[in-house]
């Protein structure tokens, strides 16, 4: 299944170029204010989905099922919620503060979740048990 590899390579070069501009553009102005989003969008976004999508290159049966999609849904709605909310926060947009709370709940949430349903699978993939999952 190299569509879920895809899926999450490509994912993680839009984010990579998404936390480059933000570096880039806090660097310039000397604004640093966003240096959290900038860490999680590149931890979590770049190297994580990038990891991701390798994985699931290297172990193409491991793509197979419900738990791959559902890693894949978690994994790449939870981040953009995340740093939505955390974006929001930081700046102090008052007008939006109300959206902070279920943004910086269900984004964090989806994200940890995520992991937790690829460390299932990545244990699926590489156990004693692996049979089960070709």
């Amino acid at each position: 299944m190299t569509r879920l590899s895809d899926f999450f390579l490509r994912l993680a070069v839009s984010f990579v170029l998404i936390g480059v501009c933000l570096g880039y553009w806090m660097g310039v102005t000397h604004q640093f204010l966003l240096s959290p989003v900038h860490a999680h969008i590149n931890l979590l976004g770049w190297v994580s989905m990038f990891l991701y999508g390798l994985f699931y290159r290297a172990m193409p049966l491991a793509a197979g099922g419900r738990l791959p999609i559902i890693h894949a849904v978690l994994a790449s709605v939870g981040l953009p919620l995340m740093m939505i909310g955390l974006t929001i926060q930081l700046l102090g947009v008052t007008s939006l503060m109300a959206a902070v709370p279920p943004l910086m709940i269900a984004g964090p949430t989806m994200v940890v979740l995520g992991m937790a349903v690829f460390a299932v699978i990545v244990f699926r993939a590489t156990g004693p048990a692996k049979a089960a999952v070709a």
